[in-house]
């Protein structure tokens, strides 16, 4: 085996072993080529989306689908040249057409790796040594497997999306389309009755945790962005945390201490904040707005105006947990901070209520 040749093989074991990492081992942050190439792709993606204004949003909705097929695209490029470089030496001894001129240049050697990789004996060119014909068939093993898997895994992360959307739009449907937790909580306790909240919050917790699954185990989900803010993970990820922050610290205790220490609530807080951590760690995501004066005086409107939300509905409140709900909200809100304009999303987006009374406090 000649250097060339050896260089070629590490590079087909290099991209089988990204492969394996990101589709069989499929955990967030394993692979060795795959992350930081959508990265790079999502970055100049981004760069260029800024370049449409307005429709910017729209632009950026194109990003996951393009990401999916340049990364199929980068596999196959790496796992050909790897195989051509290993070719090209054999070329017109063991490897030939069967008539003419054997050409020994890269492009050709490219040719029929390609070639190998996904018909054995495809094209023109022929082994006619064992070493050759146990390559071409390695190849053509090689090119099917490597098919398969992803389009195995494409179906997966297409499933995933399916999934986390449905899971956003139920969110969305619960809060009647405001994105407020308050107006969601208000109608999960109708009158103040909270016999049916713990049961439809616990609804919630299967399609959570196989979204946050989902993506730890499809990475590629993380740059799926719908144009549409109600289907944002951060949108639907602060709406569960603001909720259960509010029946934390608003919600009169004696009267709701069923539901405030219920597992649903526990499980919700617990779930919702590993998937936006999930995404914090292993995604280029930015800094937010936390620790400034003016978002700590955003939560405390925002609060009151939940806690009028809840009063007018019935719900029996106690107005003593505003400073609670800022402290525990701080806890939490860096995370979407940073979540959401890693999306191209502004909080005015995420943020509902408090963009609300913002709107209000100028028209005054």
């Amino acid at each position: 085996m000649t250097l060339e040749q050896g260089v070629g093989a590490a590079l087909v074991l290099l991209f089988l072993a990204d492969i394996f990492l990101t589709v069989l081992y499929a955990r967030a942050g394993t692979g060795l080529l795959a992350p930081l190439w959508t990265r790079v792709i999502w970055a100049a993606l981004r760069a260029g989306a800024s370049l449409f204004g307005r429709r910017r949003g729209p632009a950026l909705s194109f990003v996951g689908p393009v990401i999916v097929v340049s990364l199929i695209g980068f596999w196959a490029f790496g796992l050909t040249l790897g195989a051509a470089l290993v070719i090209r030496p054999e070329l017109g001894t063991t490897i030939r057409p069967a008539s003419g001129d054997t050409p020994t240049d890269l492009v050709t050697a490219m040719l029929v790796a390609g070639n190998s990789l996904s018909i054995v004996g495809g094209g023109d060119y022929a082994p006619h040594s064992t070493a050759t014909r146990l390559l071409f068939l390695v190849n053509s093993l090689i090119g099917a497997s490597v098919l398969s898997l992803v389009l195995s895994y494409l179906v997966q992360v297409y499933s995933g999306l399916r999934e986390r959307n449905a899971l956003a739009l139920t969110i969305d449907l619960m809060t009647d389309g405001t994105g407020d937790a308050a107006v969601m909580l208000a109608r999960l306790m109708p009158g103040g009755d909270s016999g049916n909240a713990t049961s439809e919050l616990g609804n919630l917790i299967a399609p959570l945790t196989a979204t946050k699954e989902a993506h730890h185990f499809y990475p590629l989900l993380f740059y799926f962005r719908i144009n549409d803010a109600r289907y944002a993970v951060s949108r639907f990820g602060f709406v569960l945390l603001d909720l259960v922050t509010l029946i934390d610290t608003v919600l009169d205790q004696d009267r709701y201490a069923t539901l405030i220490a219920s597992s649903p609530v526990a499980s919700l807080r617990r779930g919702t904040t590993l998937l936006l951590e999930t995404l914090d760690a292993h995604f280029p995501t930015r800094g937010g707005r936390e620790g400034r004066p003016e978002a700590i005086w955003a939560m405390r409107q925002s609060i009151v105006a939940a806690i009028r939300t809840l009063e007018e509905s019935g719900i029996a409140v106690h107005h003593d947990g505003v400073d609670d709900y800022v402290s525990r909200r701080q806890a939490w809100d860096a995370l979407t901070c940073r979540v959401a304009p890693a999306m191209g999303y502004t909080m005015i987006e995420i943020d509902r209520r408090s963009s609300a009374v913002q709107s209000l406090v100028k028209t005054i």
